[in-house]
């Protein structure tokens, strides 16, 4: 059995009011959900593209999106809300991001925006109580050398690894925003782990600092 998490009541009762027509409660499910589209927005927003792609343009336009297909949502109810808002929101900033690097002629899709230093450090418990400067800088370096390594993986592994380390995401919940079998969500998610630590090796990182 698919392992995913429910809506919560509230936006269960919040989509039946949208279902019977209340166009107030959909602007209700939309700001329970904005504030964690944008930083998902900003965990991803290319590097190049931050002088130019505005998070909250990128969640407007996902919310004019997801005004246009609830019709659809409701009818086939494929995944929660939540997941299915998610994935709204990373068509969207593909759409977005592609259309920026080909005004530029420059690809770019690798670069993306990782997570800050502190999160990253958390992949692989490099995070430490009270560190000195020393210990900080020690640790900001490998959280860089992560960022760097993240950014040479496949699309579907980084995310794969962003949604499980930084979102929380169950393996089934991959699955869904991914539109993969759970099962092909873990061994990518493990080959995925693999090549991290193996791109982590070659940029000078032992398995005792990692």
């Amino acid at each position: 059995m698919v392992e995913v998490k429910p809506d919560s009541e509230e936006t269960g009762r919040l989509l039946q009011r949208v279902e019977e027509g209340d166009r107030e409660a959909f602007e209700g499910l939309l700001s329970r959900h904005r504030d964690w589209l944008r930083r998902l927005v900003e965990m991803r927003r290319d590097n190049r593209m931050q002088g130019r792609v505005d998070p909250s343009d990128v969640v407007q336009e996902t919310q004019l999106e997801a005004y246009r297909r609830i019709g659809g949502y409701l009818e086939r109810r494929p995944m929660p809300f939540r997941l299915w808002l998610r994935k709204t929101l990373q068509q969207r900033l593909r759409m977005i991001e592609r259309r920026h690097v080909e005004a530029t002629r420059r690809s770019v899709m690798r670069e993306v925006r990782q997570p800050d230093s502190t999160s990253v450090s958390n992949l692989f418990g490099l995070a430490g109580v009270d560190p000195t400067p020393s210990q900080q800088f020690a640790k900001d370096e490998r959280a860089v050398r992560v960022r760097e390594a993240l950014g040479k993986l496949e699309e579907t592994d980084r995310e794969i690894l962003l949604m499980r380390t930084f979102e929380s995401l169950s393996y089934g919940e991959i699955s869904y925003v991914l539109e993969i079998e759970e099962a092909a969500a873990r061994k990518r998610h493990g080959r995925a782990l693999i090549r991290l630590h193996k791109l982590l090796a070659e940029a000078g990182l032992t398995e005792s600092q990692i």
